[in-house]
């Protein structure tokens, strides 16, 4: 019998609690944990990365079956969860730490989302400039446990944020 290779992503797209659900629920993902990577802090705590003063994003760690799902569906999925646009942050997380990129574990990943972004720049979907970074994966620190699938554990804070933050109206808006 074939052993099943998983492969990962990361992808960093503002507040980490909203970044899990849209993957967590599509076939084919194995695990999504949230957590901190791109920083000079080795294992940062939330409360460390919260200051914005590490360089960390937070960011969702994905692993997957490449047979169930292939990156360029991860990307297809990523893109539209956020706003692209937005070097400040996303909607009402401000900082660093909110900022938007896609980590890429090797070249393959990395031709991939430089296309994925070229393409949202052509479209002429936004104005403004696209401004995701793509950048090579480092070293990964799991968030505290009271982050990991915070939509499961808190499903009526997870929606009121989601409202609250401006990024459902932002994606019903520019993606749908």
């Amino acid at each position: 019998m074939e052993e099943t290779r998983y492969e990962t992503a990361m992808f960093a797209g503002g507040c980490f609690w909203c970044m899990v659900k849209p993957f967590d629920e599509w076939p084919g993902i194995i695990k999504v944990i949230s957590g901190y990577s791109g920083g000079h802090v080795k294992n940062p705590t939330y409360a460390e990365v919260k200051t914005g003063t590490t360089g960390h994003y937070e960011v969702v760690h994905i692993t997957y079956d490449p047979k169930l799902v292939s990156y360029q569906q991860l990307l297809d999925l990523y893109w539209p969860q956020i706003d692209p646009t937005d070097d400040g942050g996303q909607f009402f997380d401000r900082g660093p730490q909110y900022r938007t990129a896609i980590f890429y574990y090797n070249e393959e990943q990395k031709a991939l989302a430089e296309q994925s972004k070229k393409e949202i720049e052509k479209s002429g979907r936004f104005q403004k400039p696209i401004i995701t970074a793509i950048l090579p994966a480092g070293p990964f620190y799991e968030a505290e446990e009271e982050h990991q699938y915070f939509y499961k554990k808190n499903p009526e804070k997870y929606k009121q944020e989601r409202i609250e933050s401006g990024r459902e109206k932002f994606i019903q808006e520019n993606w749908k």
